[in-house]
C-alpha cells in the first residue's frame, strides 16, 4: 500500500487482507488486555496472587458482574475509531478537522457515563452510540470526565486540565496509528492534539503521540524495536518530552536485564501515569513469547492493570494480527461484536472510502451508520 497523508492509497486484496487483521488485532487484543486486568486494577501483586495463586491471574475473572467486562479504556478507544471515520467521511464536505471529529465522538462517549442509555431520536450519533451495553459506568477517569464535562474543546495551546498526566489519554490513543497512509508526523500531531482534550500535562499527550507512532510502525508492518526507536525520535523533536523518553527507555533497558518477572514490570512503575502505562505496555509486547504470555505478564502488578493490560494488547495485536489472539479469552470479552464491527468499518473506510462517500454520490447506508452532521 502507497500513499501520502491525505492521497488516495491503492490497496491490493492481501493487503487489504492484512491491514483488516491488523485492526481488528488492535481493537480486539486491547479489549482482552482491558478485560484480563479489569478485575485486580486496584490490587498489589500479594492481593492478586492471593486472590488468584502464586501465578496470579492466568485467565479472565469477574468484573463488573461478568468474565470478559471491560472497562473506559476500551469504551474510548472504539469511541476514538468513530471519530476518526467520520472525520474522513465529513471530509467530503470541506469540513477537514480530525480533533473536532475526534472531541465530537469524545462527547458521545461523555453521554454513555451519565444517560441511562442511548436517545434513538438523535440520528447524528450514529450508531456506536445506540450500542447499549457501552452506556455503562467502568472507573472512568476523572481528568476524562472532567475535560470532556462541557462542549469546550481543549487544545495545545489551551488544554484541558493542564497539571494531568493521568494515563487516561495514552490508552484510548491506539487508533490514531492505524491511520497508515498518514505521515508519522502527523499522526503523532493528531494524537496529541486529541489527547489535549483531557490531558494537558506535556507528558500526558506526549505519551499519546508516542504510543501512536509504536502503533503507526507496527500498522505498516515494521518491527516492535524499530517502532520503539521511531516514537523516540519524534519525541525528541518536542519540548518537555524527558519523561516520556526516560519511561521508553527504561522499558528497553529492562529487556536487556534478564527473563521477564512481575518485578521487573513493578520496577518501570504502577501505570497511573501515563507515561508508566506506556513503559510497563511496550515492555510487555517487546519481551512477550506470545500474546497470552505478554497479556498476563502485563496485568499480574501492582497498578493500572486494565490499561497496561490494554496498551500490551493494542501492540501484540497490530503487531500479529487478530489471529494471534487466544480464542479461548476472545469468545467471553465483552463487545466483541460491536468491535468486530466498528474494526472493519474502520478497515473499509481506509481501503475502499472512494467507493463508500465521495463528490460523486455516498452509500445511504454508510452516512446513516457515520452522519456527516
Amino acid at each position: 500500500m502507497s500513499a501520502a497523508a491525505g492521497g488516495a492509497a491503492i490497496w491490493g486484496r492481501a493487503e487489504q487482507q492484512d491491514f483488516r487483521s491488523r485492526v481488528r488485532g488492535c481493537l480486539l487484543g486491547g479489549a482482552i488486555g482491558d478485560a484480563l486486568g479489569a478485575a485486580v486494577e486496584f490490587d498489589s501483586l500479594d492481593a492478586i496472587r492471593e486472590a488468584h495463586g502464586q501465578d496470579g491471574v492466568t485467565t479472565l475473572v469477574p468484573a463488573f458482574g461478568r468474565r470478559g467486562a471491560v472497562t473506559d479504556d476500551t469504551q474510548m478507544t472504539l469511541f476514538t475509531v468513530d471519530g476518526l471515520i467520520r472525520a474522513q467521511v465529513r471530509r467530503d464536505t470541506g469540513a477537514w478537522h480530525p480533533p473536532t471529529d475526534v472531541h465530537r465522538a469524545y462527547l458521545r462517549w461523555a453521554a454513555t457515563q451519565r444517560d441511562w442509555g442511548p436517545d434513538e431520536r438523535k440520528e447524528e450519533d450514529g450508531w456506536l452510540a445506540r450500542e447499549e451495553w457501552l452506556y455503562a459506568r467502568r472507573a472512568p477517569g476523572r481528568a476524562c470526565l472532567s475535560g470532556l464535562g462541557d462542549e469546550v474543546m481543549g487544545t495545545l495551546d489551551q488544554p484541558k486540565n493542564p497539571d494531568s498526566k493521568g494515563c487516561g489519554a495514552v490508552m484510548r490513543s491506539a487508533p490514531f496509528g492505524l491511520l497508515v497512509g498518514w505521515e508519522p508526523q502527523l499522526v503523532f500531531q493528531l494524537a496529541v492534539e486529541c489527547a489535549a482534550q483531557t490531558h494537558g500535562h506535556p507528558t500526558g499527550y506526549l505519551a499519546a503521540g508516542a504510543f501512536a507512532v509504536i502503533s503507526h510502525a507496527l500498522a505498516r508492518g515494521e518491527h516492535l524495536d524499530g517502532a520503539v526507536q521511531k516514537s523516540l525520535a519524534h519525541l525528541a523533536t518536542r519540548p518537555d518530552h524527558g519523561e516520556t523518553t526516560d519511561a521508553l527507555k527504561r522499558a528497553l533497558g529492562a529487556v536487556r536485564q534478564g527473563m521477564p518477572t512481575p518485578a521487573r514490570v513493578e520496577s518501570l512503575g504502577e501505570g497511573w501515569t501515563a507515561e508508566e502505562a506506556l513503559s510497563i505496555g511496550v515492555y510487555c509486547a517487546l519481551v512477550a513469547e506470545d500474546v497470552r504470555h505478554g497479556l498476563l505478564l502485563a496485568v499480574n502488578h501492582g497498578g493500572d492493570s486494565d490499561s497496561t493490560g490494554s496498551i500490551c494488547g493494542n501492540l501484540l495485536g497490530t503487531l500479529h494480527g487478530e489471529t494471534a489472539l487466544p480464542p479461548d479469552w476472545l469468545v467471553e470479552v465483552e463487545g466483541r461484536p460491536t468491535i468486530l464491527q466498528l474494526a472493519d468499518d474502520f478497515a473499509m473506510e481506509m481501503t475502499q472510502g472512494p467507493a463508500l462517500h465521495g463528490p460523486a454520490g455516498s452509500a445511504p447506508g454508510w452516512l446513516a451508520r457515520y452522519p456527516r452532521a
